[in-house]
């Protein structure tokens, strides 16, 4: 590889880590605003069937960049990033800790209620995602490089929807269990937000695969890449 695409290579790992992180700490910060996402009226289990938090249009980005990172740029680089995304998680639980217990000024735009109602919560959302952020990440890439070593780098939609499937649900199960346990979301919305919260995520997946195969394509022609080959040192 020439240093004009090693220095390439290094420039796009470093725009998608920050996509990926940019993505994580938003779906953080906006999950309490739930909204319906389907035009007929369907409800399961006292919940809207396809009733999902705000905070679920960000996190499917984060699947699909770590697919790609893990194509390109291989496992070790693609857990780097994970790893990246828990530190910037931690980092953004502090400054809201510290924003609630500041307080605020009389002519302040938000006042303190409406700053703790907002984030109040986000502490132990925070918390609960990053606990399921991190066993469904992990297990998404490793998924993913099981199925690619399994077919020898072939049938990308097979790796790509796999790993995503089983770790979307590990990770919706994994957050709605804690912030029921926290008592931000009530037991009775628990099983009717988990398979609203899998369908969606299911199919965005599903969606994304096509972007999966575009990006794959483009980094492939760019940098001579063989099917399964990575780029390596960089």
């Amino acid at each position: 590889m020439t240093s004009k695409n090693r220095a390439l290579a290094q420039n796009i790992y470093l725009i998608l880590a920050a996509l990926f992180i940019a993505s994580l700490v938003a779906s953080n910060l906006i999950f309490q605003k739930f909204f319906y996402w389907y035009p007929f009226d369907m409800e399961l289990f006292g919940v809207k069937l396809f009733e999902v938090s705000v905070g679920l249009l960000p996190y499917p980005i984060t699947f699909l960049i770590t697919d790609i990172l893990s194509e390109i740029y291989g496992q070790k680089k693609a857990n780097q990033v994970v790893v990246a995304g828990i530190f910037a998680s931690l980092f953004s639980l502090g400054i809201i800790f510290i924003g609630n217990y500041a307080p605020a000024t009389p002519w302040s735009p938000v006042n303190d209620e409406t700053f703790n109602l907002v984030f109040g919560a986000t502490p132990l959302a925070v918390l609960a995602s990053m606990m399921a952020y991190l066993f469904a990440q992990f297990i998404d890439i490793k998924v993913y490089h099981f199925w690619k070593n399994l077919t020898k780098g072939k049938y990308l939609w097979l790796r790509n929807n796999f790993s995503t499937f089983t770790s979307q649900f590990i990770d919706t199960l994994t957050v709605l269990l804690l912030l029921c346990s926290f008592g931000i979301i009530q037991w009775d919305k628990f099983l009717g937000l988990l398979i609203s919260g899998v369908l969606f995520k299911i199919l965005i997946a599903a969606l994304d695969t096509p972007f999966l195969y575009g990006f794959v394509y483009l980094f492939r022609k760019q940098f001579n890449l063989k099917p399964g080959e990575e780029i390596q040192n960089i």
